[in-house]
């Protein structure tokens, strides 16, 4: 198991000002994204994700945060840790496809950028969806730990 994960979110935002969402089956409505693969870039990673989850086409505009988690949690079936995951947000634009959904989603949907809040529950998603409705041309660094509860230990422009 490598000491770290890398993965990396798209807040996907439509020129009518709505937010792309995914509901997962173990994690509820979060915006799309996931773990890097073997050999791939960050921004070929999160097109593929966004994709895979929602079925729409991205282009990424630009970076707004870099998340560490720093807890090392319980895994689930055969793993048995889940390393330090560091996480990268961008912010995307859609350029196709349709909505749908995947093995990992259940639902996906457009919500208006103020009512996002009223969609996602967890902590650490809500606090970074706050990182781009905070997004001042500087980009987030925040450590958190989100298990056995969300704490933020540290945050800062970079």
């Amino acid at each position: 198991m490598p000491t770290h994960i890398v993965a990396t979110g798209g807040i996907v935002e439509d020129n009518a000002g709505n937010i792309l969402l995914v509901k997962t089956y173990h994690g509820g409505w979060v915006f799309p994204g996931g773990q890097v693969e073997v050999g791939e870039n960050l921004m070929d990673a999160l097109k593929r994700e966004v994709k895979e989850e929602s079925g729409i086409d991205v282009v990424i505009s630009h970076l707004i945060g870099i998340y560490s988690n720093t807890k090392i949690n319980k895994g689930y079936g055969e793993v048995k840790e889940i390393p330090t995951k560091v996480m990268f947000d961008y912010v995307c634009k859609p350029v196709g496809g349709e909505l749908t959904t995947s093995e990992e989603t259940s639902e996906s949907c457009w919500v208006k950028k103020e009512k996002v809040l009223e969609y996602i529950s967890h902590p650490a998603i809500q606090t970074r969806y706050k990182a781009y409705l905070d997004f001042d041309q500087k980009v987030f660094y925040m450590e958190y730990e989100s298990q056995p509860k969300f704490e933020l230990k540290l945050k800062r422009n970079v």
